[in-house]
């Protein structure tokens, strides 16, 4: 089956990753079997429309943006998400995956930079985290480390350490918007040497919790 539950496809600035600040097209899928304390995407639990993956492809091309980003909820929630970015990529499209990290990325094509969010303790989901995820990350990807509190962040700094995950792609520690001081969040990076990029959502700085942003 080639149709896809979509709840949103929209033109914006990609607001985290490397990426930030660059225009790109949003693909954000429906549903997620993950609910973290702090999602800001809830609407898109539920609703969206049922598009094939030709329809999709053509609202992409309408934006005509050079970078795509597959959202959701969690996309590899839905089977036909891989031969959609398998599309993209053949239309010349550079393809960015954000994923909870619950479900395997095995299959990604490995064209596609995967953006694997590991969920902290305080995400009430960090048990879901498959961590056999990580054999398939390569210096492409990016990790994402979203952190609450001080324990989140302690939590973040000894996975990096003893999965020996330096070196091996991007990693990124963001504060949970409204939870944990970027300033704070700041500090404890600098104090501890870590080799980490501190990012900040700058979607949200700009146009707060708005969807289609």
């Amino acid at each position: 089956m080639s149709r896809l539950r979509v709840s949103e496809i929209f033109h914006s600035l990609q607001g985290e990753t490397s990426a930030s600040g660059v225009p790109a097209t949003f693909v954000r899928l429906t549903g997620c079997p993950l609910r973290c304390r702090y999602c800001d995407t809830a609407y898109a639990f539920h609703g969206g429309e049922w598009l094939e993956r030709d329809q999709v492809l053509a609202r992409v091309a309408e934006r005509d943006n050079r970078l795509v980003v597959v959202t959701g909820g969690e996309p590899l929630a839905q089977p036909a998400v891989h031969d959609l970015m398998t599309a993209l990529c053949d239309s010349g499209r550079e393809v960015y995956l954000e994923t909870s990290g619950a479900l395997s990325v095995a299959d990604v094509d490995p064209r596609v930079v995967k953006i694997l969010d590991l969920k902290s303790p305080a995400s009430g989901e960090c048990d879901r985290n498959l961590w056999e995820n990580l054999d398939y990350i390569s210096s492409r990807d990016q990790l994402k480390f979203v952190l609450c509190d001080r324990s989140d962040y302690e939590w973040a700094r000894t996975t990096v350490r003893e999965r020996g995950l330096v070196g091996r792609c991007e990693l990124l520690f963001s504060p949970a918007h409204g939870e944990l001081s970027p300033r704070d969040l700041a500090e404890w990076i600098l104090e501890d040497r870590l080799p980490v990029r501190l990012q900040i959502q700058l979607h949200k700085l700009i146009w707060g919790d708005v969807p289609g942003h």
